[in-house]
């Protein structure tokens, strides 16, 4: 199979022009001394179900904020701080919960306690509940209450082929942002209660677990990440090698869940299925190829069908210094990576190199400030402030072309900051949140709490936008009804359109 590298036209105005970037923004719901919020979805929010804008990832107390995709970088944000702001506000009304403002959750009752999000009594939405059921009885709800920041990308004219090379390429050197953006060195001991791990405790005072030198324990072994998984290799190196690997692990039968079974004794439910994979979206990687669906399609077939339309960028952690969790300047660095990712020369994997990367991204999410850390490269191994001092060099073409579709020097500027993070490791914010940390008595919780409070003073403080308020209220009162439709529109037992959803046909 012979690779094509695209073309440098891509990085002509007119191309560059048409780069579309969204953003899915997840947070935990809290009280005011920072303890999970156990409430239901605030109703001035309208039904999670339905709405475009906002809705709840795992918990029904986790929050997901969507922005369209905007051909400005500054369109975006502004999007998502809108949506902050409605937020913010909406919450204010009805009692003082906030965004917690990490990604590594806050202080946590017993897993059993955390509530499942819940989207009303259509077979969709039920579908939605069992799923997080499952997740909780495979994975433990602690781990799935960890938050990030998705980033979706597109450039116009880019084929499945090419999404693909670029995916292959972001997976070999994704150990660069995960140095430049990780963000959760620490977490709350109430995290790991009850797990093994080989944290160890910040200070005396029993307040907080890391490791000295990790980026992004979210991305390590204690977030997201289990041995069912591990036996899923899926490559990269064609649309339908990778459609059949999702398929297998979709329809493969997985003794400790087939054990546990899709429904109790009692009738109630489990899960959706015993297979490895429940749904497409129990896959865990740190980048995804996308195409969205039309209403009941499987998102395997949508692919299959329509080829890759986007990729989802996954590893990205909250900033806790972003009242909205991320800047323009780290948007601007994600959009030259993924050009050059997509632009250069993307061998086919092989099963001994996504082994190899995996370990790159254990190493990089524990141990990626340690002087002198070496990761894999090839056959041999090498510093990471080396290779990501060559990428970065190289992406420097790619950051003038987009200054000059733009008119501005922003997108050199922020590559700038990239090799001075990497030279400088204490400008990381991985360092920084560890200082934050200390700061607060080595307490986590503590220093989550103040970024939290401070993230919600600045959204609160900001000018009001009567008509954009009014906006939103339309949007959270039109996603009750849609609920109410959907629900009224349903027909048959839950169980037979479980069958007919979860039929393999509908992955083909």
């Amino acid at each position: 199979m012979i690779v094509q590298t695209p073309s440098f036209s891509i990085l002509a105005t007119e191309r560059l022009a048409g780069i579309r970037r969204g953003i899915e923004k997840e947070g935990l719901r809290v009280l005011p001394n920072g303890a999970l919020a156990l409430t239901p979805h605030p109703q001035a929010l309208g039904s999670a179900l339905t709405h475009p804008l906002i809705t709840t990832d795992y918990s029904e107390s986790q929050l997901e904020l969507i922005t369209g995709a905007h051909l400005g970088v500054q369109d975006c944000l502004d999007e998502l701080q809108a949506i902050h702001q409605y937020v913010y506000r909406s919450m204010a009304a009805e009692g003082e919960e906030m965004m917690w403002a990490a990604s590594m959750p806050c202080t946590l009752p017993t897993d059993e306690t955390i509530p499942l999000g819940r989207y009303g009594n259509s077979h969709i939405g039920r579908s939605k509940s069992i799923y997080r059921m499952g997740l909780g009885h495979r994975y433990g709800r602690r781990m799935q209450t960890i938050s990030g920041i998705h980033y979706n990308w597109s450039l116009p004219g880019v084929s499945s082929a090419e999404y693909l090379g670029l995916i292959r390429n972001f997976r070999r050197q994704a150990f660069l942002l995960l140095y430049l953006f990780g963000a959760s060195p620490t977490l709350c001991p109430c995290f790991v209660e009850g797990r093994q791990h080989h944290l160890q405790p910040l200070g005396t005072e029993g307040k907080a677990l890391y490791l000295p030198h990790a980026t992004s324990l979210r991305m390590g072994r204690l977030g997201y990440q289990s041995e069912a998984q591990s036996s899923i290799n899926a490559s990269f190196n064609d649309l339908d090698e990778y459609a059949n690997s999702l398929q297998e692990a979709l329809t493969r039968p997985y003794p400790a869940y087939e054990q546990l079974g899709v429904r109790n004794p009692g009738g109630d439910y489990n899960q959706l299925a015993t297979t490895l994979l429940q749904i497409e979206n129990e896959l865990y990687s740190p980048i995804r190829a996308k195409r969205t669906v039309r209403r009941g399609e499987r998102p395997l077939h949508a692919l299959r069908e329509r080829g890759v339309e986007y990729v989802e960028v996954r590893l990205m952690d909250i900033n806790p210094f972003e009242p909205i969790g991320i800047s323009a300047s780290t948007m601007r660095m994600l959009d030259i990576f993924l050009l050059h990712c997509l632009l250069t020369d993307s061998p086919l994997d092989t099963p001994e190199e996504i082994e190899a990367l995996k370990e790159n991204q254990l190493r990089t999410a524990e141990r990626g400030r340690e002087p002198g850390l070496r990761i894999l490269r090839g056959k041999k191994e090498v510093l990471l402030t080396e290779w990501a001092h060559e990428i970065l060099t190289a992406c420097h073409p790619i950051a003038q072309a987009l200054d000059a579709t733009h008119g501005s020097d922003d997108y050199s500027q922020a590559l700038l900051a990239a090799h001075d993070v990497v030279q400088f490791p204490h400008l990381t914010p991985s360092a920084r949140v560890l200082d934050g940390t200390r700061a607060y008595s080595n307490n986590f919780q503590s220093f989550g709490l103040a970024q939290t409070h401070a993230s919600k003073k600045y959204l609160l403080g900001l000018p009001r936008n009567a008509a954009l308020e009014k906006t939103f209220a339309q949007l959270s009162r039109a996603s009750i009804q849609a609920q109410r439709e959907i629900e009224k529109a349903d027909t048959g037992s839950f169980e037979e359109w479980r069958l007919r959803y979860m039929d393999v046909a509908n992955l083909l």
